[in-house]
């Protein structure tokens, strides 16, 4: 294989409040991946838990280095030789907090990377459903890449993918995949996310990666699933037109960004400019 490009899967889960059958199902997938021949393979957002009841949230929780997710993929992705990004988990940093965080295991099982959610899900999207993240997520502060093969990651989770300067900086600092774990909602995930997926490919001349849960969950929650990968020139390279647990491969070229980036290379264009 070329070292230009890269072979990837993304999972789609329909993760519910039992952690060790959610890494269960996880890993049954990952395996799958790694049979198909995925060098990088990737979760979704909250991929351990999905618990709305907060109580029972925080009681599930636990230190990173007392997370049984995170020994079981640094494992996994050691045993398979892998890089495996785990979009998220909640890592209990407080006693009424927590962080929301990716995780990026090596091949050889080490952690090269984390990255804490910056933007956080407050929103009200409609009479029935609200959301309120910062109540008991800490955002995070930092921007992260991590390499992957032939693939600079730029990480993100989620209600990132509405922050376009994000995603500028990453692409600007060499990052020429971004990664969206994510658990969209149905409503949110209808209007919005295809859209924004190839925006941010587009704007970046980078692949996307959106691995997503889809479904209605154990604790009644409604995710939009339809995970998807962008091509640098916003073309949709692979999508699942669904919301059910499987799988969605592709091998990536980065020559593609590189050809994206000089025939529209905006990155280069930035100007400064006063306020209105």
């Amino acid at each position: 294989m070329a070292a230009e490009t890269l072979n990837c899967a993304l999972v789609q889960m329909r993760s519910g409040t039992r952690p060790a059958q959610n890494i269960k199902d996880a890993s049954a997938l990952i395996r799958e991946a790694a049979a198909q021949g995925a060098q990088l393979v990737c979760t979704p957002e909250n991929t351990p838990l999905m618990q709305k009841d907060r109580s029972a949230w925080l009681a599930a929780l636990h230190a990173e280095a007392d997370e049984p997710a995170v020994a079981a993929f640094s494992a996994l992705a050691k045993e398979l030789g892998i890089t495996l990004l785990i979009g998220s988990m909640a890592i209990k940093i407080a006693p009424d907090k927590a962080a929301n965080r990716c995780f990026v295991f090596g091949p050889d099982g080490a952690i090269i990377a984390r990255y804490d959610k910056i933007h956080l899900f407050d929103v009200a999207i409609n009479a029935r459903e609200t959301w309120r993240e910062s109540d008991f997520i800490r955002p995070g502060n930092k921007a992260v890449i991590a390499a992957a093969g032939a693939a600079k990651l730029g990480l993100s989770i989620c209600y990132d993918l509405r922050f376009a300067a994000l995603y500028r900086a990453l692409a600007r600092a060499g990052a020429n995949v971004l990664t969206v774990p994510s658990a969209f909602t149905r409503v949110t995930g209808k209007a919005h996310w295809a859209v924004l997926l190839r925006a941010r490919a587009i704007e970046c001349g980078a692949y996307v990666l959106a691995p997503a849960q889809g479904g209605v969950h154990e604790d009644g929650r409604r995710t939009w699933g339809h995970s998807m990968i962008v091509g640098p020139w916003g073309e949709v390279v692979a999508a699942r037109d669904d919301d059910t647990p499987g799988l969605l491969l592709a091998e990536l070229d980065m020559r593609k960004c590189t050809s994206a980036r000089r025939r529209i290379p905006a990155l280069c264009h930035d100007r400064e400019f006063t306020g209105p």
